[in-house]
């Protein structure tokens, strides 16, 4: 059964949230104090959190209103740096317009690739959002592709077709990086919330099985702020657009599949984040390390959701650091 109560709390607690951020309550005081003032707790639904809770730790307005400031000012510094640099090379990887991703190329041939995912609750954002954020892999001769996917309610509110087509798309890559200057033995990928999420999927592919690649094709993740087991985001308000079932819930959390994982993780989260997303970031990688997988956990202080993605384009912060790390880039 899909459930529509999600909108209507949306409008409501945004502005208490503004409200709290400027005067109001400090963010880490309870969820009752900062997004939904004169809440009175229901039933618990997940944990110990009731319906409204779950739905606000679900939905990053209620603890950073200013979000869609940070996309804007993203936005703006992708044109920027397409200024500077160039506009990237389009390619489809796929039949529909959708599959298709934005190449960033190196100034020189044989670097490194870093496949970004991005984000915007599987519905939202595109890939011209995320140029910003390749000029600190130029400046290191490294290749920055960002992918392009159909959004979840064009493909009926399944996320298993979502996550098919980042796959293809990160497929496409391994198979033709020679083709625009890049190392197909030297592809990373990462993703900032839905997608690390994606990314997190992406993870646990069976590339030599399902599509004829080395079992490593991919290298390394970068998975920021996402979410790595749904049942409570199926629980959620975000189950009106997307058409949960038990099979595309077990397949669409990879913390259920950490067998299939080959590649070293770095999981990273900020501290300003909402409950759940901080909860979902550090019982990854917990089960990661539990598996016996090579993972790493980057905890940002006093960083948002939206901040977390900035800071990819930064080789100083939280983000950025760790993907030069990961791909022996140095800081």
């Amino acid at each position: 059964m899909r459930r529509t109560y999600g909108p209507s709390l949306t409008r409501r607690t945004a502005l208490a949230a503004g409200a709290c951020l400027f005067g109001g309550p400090a963010l880490s005081q309870p969820l009752c104090e900062l997004g939904l003032p004169n809440h009175v707790k229901g039933p618990a639904v997940w944990q110990d959190l009731d319906q409204d809770e779950l739905d606000a730790a679900y939905n990053q307005e209620f603890y950073q209103p200013h979000m869609h400031a940070i996309n804007s000012r993203l936005s703006g510094l992708s044109f920027d740096l397409r200024m500077r640099h160039g506009y990237p090379e389009r390619v489809a990887y796929g039949e529909s317009p959708a599959e298709a991703m934005d190449i960033y190329k190196a100034p020189e041939a044989g670097g490194p690739v870093f496949v970004f995912i991005h984000g915007g609750i599987w519905l939202y954002l595109n890939a011209g959002y995320a140029g910003f954020a390749a000029e600190m892999f130029l400046d290191r001769k490294a290749h920055f592709v960002a992918l392009d996917f159909a959004p979840v309610n064009e493909l009926g509110g399944d996320l298993r077709r979502q996550a098919n087509q980042v796959r293809q798309g990160i497929a496409w890559v391994v198979r033709n990086a020679e083709s625009f200057g890049g190392d197909p033995a030297r592809v990373y990928i990462g993703g900032h919330s839905s997608g690390g999420h994606l990314a997190a999927v992406a993870l646990t592919t069976d590339w030599a099985g399902e599509f004829g690649l080395p079992i490593d094709a991919v290298k390394g993740g970068l998975c920021m702020s996402g979410m790595y087991d749904l049942a409570p985001v199926r629980l959620s308000w975000r189950s009106a657009y997307i058409d949960f079932t038990d099979e595309m819930e077990d397949a669409m959390s990879p913390q259920r599949h950490l067998d299939r994982v080959t590649a070293p993780v770095v999981v990273s989260y900020g501290t300003l984040e909402t409950p759940e997303f901080q909860r979902q970031a550090k019982d990854f990688a917990a089960a990661l390390d539990a598996a016996g997988k090579p993972v790493q956990l980057v905890v940002a202080r006093e960083y948002f959701h939206q901040d977390m993605w900035e800071t990819l384009g930064n080789p100083y912060g939280p983000n950025g650091r760790a993907a030069l790390a990961m791909m022996d880039l140095g800081p």
